[in-house]
């Protein structure tokens, strides 16, 4: 098998692995009544401030209508507050309810106790040298695809 395969087949399981286990995680914990995509969502929003839909569908690279479905669901599950901006009755803001703030906690605990689970058996040097591959394969594919 060439470097470029093994390369693909890695990148490729490894995606799919965390979606995976991101979605088993999600589907046995407190917040068992979101989708990954809505977990996103609320991770894009973050917390302690309002974002304007169009800027979180462009950082989250979907359609504003995808985006609207996915937050109507937010709202009517408690995690999601929409508010049309005081200064631009065009302009509508969202934030997280505290509901919402606490999945976001539990999401990025969630993506601490990862990485620190797959970095255990690395020593110094191995983290460091990994650190710089995912890094250069970052710039790459926002340079190439312009993300």
């Amino acid at each position: 098998m060439s470097n470029h395969q093994t390369v693909n087949e890695i990148l490729v399981r490894l995606f799919a692995n965390v979606l995976d286990i991101e979605e088993k995680c999600l589907k046995t914990g407190e917040f068992s009544d979101l989708s990954i995509n809505e977990m996103h969502v609320i991770d894009n929003i973050g917390i302690n401030r309002e974002r304007t839909m169009s800027d979180t569908a462009r950082d989250l690279r979907i359609t504003s209508g995808t985006l609207t479905t996915a937050v109507d669901n937010l709202i009517k599950k408690g995690y999601v507050v929409r508010e049309r901006s005081v200064e631009d009755r065009r302009v509508v803001k969202i934030r997280l309810t505290e509901k919402g703030t606490a999945a976001y906690f539990a999401h990025e605990n969630f993506h601490k106790d990862l990485v620190l689970s797959a970095l255990q058996k690395l020593n110094k040097e191995e983290e460091e040298l990994l650190i710089k591959v995912l890094s250069n394969i970052d710039v790459f594919f926002h340079n190439k695809y312009k993300f």
